[in-house]
């Protein structure tokens, strides 16, 4: 209550002051009083006053102007000097929206550097780990022909340790960066890491995917790194009992949602994000990259579900949806 009544405090000081450096530029203030309107946009950006906001107040101060001008004339000039303090009033926002984009341009590329690096890895880790695997298998072999009988179950431990090594390897380089991701799509390779969390970790992972055929890899990256990283934490954080998985198409857009019945956290604020990490932070760049929104839902006791709507190109969105 107190935040509420300071900012519109706060609000009402801004358009006071707005409407005397208007006042000053239409009487003839000149480049002064356009630098004062720079500076209005400035704080306006500051105190995170929307466009929206920031146009309406104009209008407001601008109607004040034309009433308290008698003149026709000066009143059809009003409307063009109004604009230009306007124009100079909004272009902060203008070259905050530049710098947003290009940051988001710069998140997109480092988010596929990363993806690229992460392939290369798991492809080492599963083709050049297992050939080194063969080749110790086999000089294993060569030395226990030479051994005694005796020794063999020795020999026959060590094969076993070593095919264990083999599979846990087999399961990170698929888990790094699944084939199956790029082979099939998202919704095959989400299949394939909820069986494989569902069985180490005994937990009922429910899939409802209404959604079929492929999106760009961008998008498919990033949807399947969006629920590796919530099944992680319904296992690792949240203990839950259950987690649910949903993926459908509304118009242009892919949604997808995560929901567990896990202990949940408290939200900071209640602006969508926890006291603690827990990745979401991360989850989020990648989905705001790719122009898309991600919602948290949590409270203490009652699960955590993260939503995800990812914008879609035209043709993208026109696959057929049948059940997954």
């Amino acid at each position: 209550m107190k935040t509420a009544t300071r900012r519109k405090g706060k609000l009402e000081n801004f358009e006071e002051e707005y409407r005397s450096a208007l006042r000053e530029y239409a009487a003839g203030g000149g480049e002064v009083a356009l630098g004062h309107a720079y500076e209005l946009g400035r704080r306006a950006l500051a105190e995170q006053l929307s466009v929206v906001e920031l146009a309406s107040l104009h209008h407001h101060a601008l109607i004040d102007l034309v009433r308290a001008t008698e003149d026709k004339q000066q009143k059809e000039g009003l409307l063009g000097i109004s604009a230009e303090f306007l124009a100079e009033c909004v272009s902060p926002y203008e070259m905050a929206h530049r710098g947003f984009q290009d940051a988001v341009k710069a998140l997109r590329q480092l988010n596929e550097t990363l993806e690229e690096e992460i392939k290369r890895i798991a492809y080492a880790v599963h083709d050049e780990a297992g050939q080194l695997l063969v080749a110790v298998h086999l000089a294993l072999a060569d030395v226990a022909l030479g051994m005694p009988e005796a020794q063999q179950a020795q020999f026959t431990r060590i094969k076993e340790l070593l095919n264990e090594v083999e599979k846990h390897l087999r399961r990170y380089s698929h888990e790094l960066r699944p084939t199956i991701l790029d082979d099939l799509g998202w919704i095959p390779a989400v299949r394939f890491l909820a069986d494989g969390i569902s069985k180490r970790a005994n937990l009922p992972i429910h899939i409802d995917a209404t959604v079929s055929g492929r999106l760009p890899t961008t998008t498919e990256t990033t949807l399947y790194r969006i629920v590796q990283e919530a099944l992680t934490n319904a296992v690792k954080h949240a203990k839950a009992s259950n987690v649910w998985i949903r993926a459908w198409r509304e118009d242009f857009t892919q949604c997808c949602s995560i929901r567990d019945d896990g202990a949940g956290f408290k939200m900071r604020h209640g602006q969508g994000t926890p006291r603690k990490g827990l990745g979401l932070v991360a989850m989020r760049e990648r989905v705001s990259a790719i122009g898309g929104t991600m919602r948290i839902e949590s409270s203490p006791g009652h699960g955590t579900e993260v939503s995800v709507r990812l914008p879609l190109e035209g043709n993208d969105a026109n696959t057929n949806r049948t059940r997954g």
